[in-house]
């Protein structure tokens, strides 16, 4: 969630039960945004926000495991400095992930 002011991250804040932005102080409440779920990390409940894969581009790869013609990636160093990137894909339809090194 982002503050709609400052446009920076804004952060659970379980007592107010609202989104704080650390930087302006703004509030939203809990409930907007697209909440999907509550957990509890480090003895305090925090909200848990939809956004995950659905906001990753998507390629036009092949599943390996339905067949299905398109996945969402991401770049992430998996080995050495001086090495190529590793893109690790997933599949949209059916959640399969695999990674294609370079």
């Amino acid at each position: 969630m982002f503050c709609p002011k400052c446009k920076r991250m804004m952060r659970p804040d379980p007592r107010a039960k609202a989104w704080r932005c650390t930087a302006c102080g703004a509030t939203v409440p809990l409930g907007s945004g697209r909440e999907i779920g509550r957990t509890t990390v480090e003895s305090k409940e925090v909200a848990v926000v939809e956004g995950g894969a659905a906001t990753l581009p998507t390629a036009a790869e092949e599943c390996p495991k339905c067949g299905h013609g398109e996945a969402y990636w991401v770049l992430r160093q998996t080995r050495g400095a001086d090495e190529p990137e590793t893109r690790i894909f997933e599949c949209t339809k059916c959640g399969h992930k695999w990674r294609e090194y370079q």
